[in-house]
């Protein structure tokens, strides 16, 4: 526990990824409480907090990726633990969003899966959520309660500023029509054109590159994406940027997710590199050497500062430079 401002503060990790939550404790200086998991033989869930929160403000790190259903459940049974027992406040930092992708109705009969995950943390007793890089901006309108959208781009923006690569060789690249925006972002931030994949989904992860638009040849190509799944579209992507005549292609991310065949496919890929966040704990074998990941846990702990101290969340949403190195 730690007394902030005359508020007492806790801080608890699930199973997703202690690795963040620790490093956000060491940031912010708070102790990481205890808790216990466990599991019954029929696979529930058992939770029991080791020590109180009654009167509390608490701040639980769970993202919910992969295996996105028992995270969540831990989520959930965790945080009605906490508000039986009288917590003051529950703020989830949920990094990566599962089911976000899942943020509307494409076909008659589909259900909004996203919605539904917000009813449920809200249903539950959280207080707030810190989430990063939303994959549907909307998703903040899915929740009654506070939601701050953390940005990783100004940490991409600043590993890819200390590589001095030449500004004038330099393009960002969407790797479709929908991620223009983040592109354009990125692209006023590092002093660079950008470019865009068209491509088309005949089936879910898959796509096909069908040209792009803008001039790469000679060219330095960043391309920028806040989640890589299966690796599909940045291997044909810089496929398709090498063909076009780019010097060399690197990629970035916010959420490695890496699911089968991802690995295979980037160590494979004329990919020189793959910039992610540590959002997600990385398992032996999802890691390659052309992955690098960068923490964001100076980012969450400072959100967290903020909140308790009442100060604003605005300023660590932009570039800044090494200050959320």
């Amino acid at each position: 526990m730690a007394v902030l401002d005359g508020h007492k503060v806790k801080l608890f990790s699930l199973s997703a990824n202690k690795k963040l939550a620790e490093e956000i404790s060491e940031y912010s200086g708070i102790p990481l409480s205890k808790i216990d998991l466990s599991r019954f033989a029929d696979g529930e869930i058992g939770i029991n907090l080791a020590e109180t929160v009654r009167g509390h403000h608490i701040f639980l790190v769970q993202p919910t990726h992969e295996p996105v259903n028992e995270n969540i459940m831990e989520l959930l049974i965790t945080i009605d633990a906490m508000k039986r027992a009288s917590a003051k406040t529950i703020n989830i930092i949920m990094p990566y969003y599962g089911y976000s992708r899942q943020d509307r109705k494409s076909k008659s009969r589909q259900p909004i899966s996203a919605k539904l995950v917000a009813n449920l943390i809200e249903v539950a007793g959280a207080t707030r959520v810190f989430a990063m890089d939303l994959h549907a901006a909307q998703i903040q309108g899915f929740f009654d309660i506070p939601i701050d959208n953390f940005r990783a781009m100004p940490i991409l923006v600043e590993y890819f500023k200390e590589k001095n690569l030449n500004e004038e060789d330099l393009v960002i690249v969407s790797p479709d029509h929908g991620g223009a925006v983040r592109a354009r972002n990125m692209g006023e931030s590092m002093n660079a054109p950008i470019a865009i994949i068209d491509k088309r989904r005949p089936k879910p992860n898959v796509s096909e590159v069908m040209g792009i638009v803008g001039d790469v040849k000679g060219k330095t190509a960043i391309i920028i994406d806040d989640m890589i799944d299966t690796a599909g579209t940045i291997t044909a992507a810089s496929k398709a940027l090498m063909d076009a005549g780019a010097k060399e292609v690197y990629a970035c991310c916010t959420h490695p997710l890496l699911s089968k065949p991802a690995i295979d496919r980037i160590n494979n890929s004329p990919l020189k590199e793959v910039v992610c966040t540590n959002t997600i704990q990385l398992p032996l074998h999802k890691k390659s050497p052309k992955i690098v990941q960068l923490s964001v846990a100076k980012l969450f702990a400072k959100g967290l500062l903020n909140v308790v101290y009442d100060r604003p969340l605005s300023s660590l949403f932009i570039y800044r430079g090494k200050d959320l190195k």
